[in-house]
C-alpha cells in the first residue's frame, strides 16, 4: 500500500506548503518600507528642527554658507517630503518629493564638500542618497505613477 505525505496533497482545501516568509515579494516590500521609512524619518526630523530655528541649527547652515531664512524654507520642505512618501496615493505628488529629496541630500554633500568637511559629512548626504533612490526603485505598483497617455 502506498501512502502520501500530508504536504504533497494539495486540494482547494491544502494549496500546499506555505510558501517562505521572505520570498521575493516580500522581502521587496520589507526593503521598500524600511528605505522609506529611514528617509522620512530623516526627512521629518531634520525638517522639524530646521523649523524650530534652533541657533545651533542657524550656525551650521551659516557654515555651509546659506542664510538664517533659509532653514525654515528647507525644513518645511523636507515635513511635507516625509509626510508625502508616507502618504498612501498621490503617485505623482511622490515623483516630485524624491526628486526634492535628492536635489536635498546631493546638495548637501556638495555643500559639505565645498566648506572643506571631513568625508563624514560627505559621504552620510550620499548614503541617504542612496536610500532614497533604492525606495524610490523598490516602490509596489500603487505607489507608482502610471503610464502617460497623449
Amino acid at each position: 500500500m502506498m501512502t502520501q505525505a500530508l504536504t504533497d496533497y494539495r486540494d482547494e482545501t491544502n494549496p500546499g506548503p506555505r510558501p517562505h516568509l521572505f520570498g521575493r515579494g516580500r522581502f521587496k516590500i520589507l526593503a521598500y518600507w524600511v528605505t522609506t521609512g529611514l528617509i522620512a524619518a530623516a526627512l521629518l526630523f531634520t525638517g522639524a528642527i530646521d523649523i524650530a530655528h534652533p541657533p545651533s541649527a542657524v550656525a551650521f547652515l551659516a557654515h555651509l554658507g546659506y542664510p538664517a531664512y533659509f532653514a525654515v524654507l528647507i525644513g518645511t520642505w523636507k515635513v511635507l517630503g516625509g509626510i508625502t512618501l508616507l502618504a498612501p496615493r498621490w503617485p505623482r505628488l511622490k515623483e516630485w518629493a524624491y526628486a526634492g529629496v535628492f536635489f536635498d541630500l546631493t546638495g548637501a554633500a556638495i555643500s559639505h564638500a565645498a566648506s572643506g568637511d571631513p568625508a563624514p559629512n560627505v559621504l552620510v548626504p550620499l548614503v541617504m542618497t542612496a536610500l532614497a533612490v533604492a525606495s524610490w526603485s523598490l516602490r509596489p505598483e500603487s505607489r507608482k505613477l502610471g503610464i502617460v497617455k497623449d
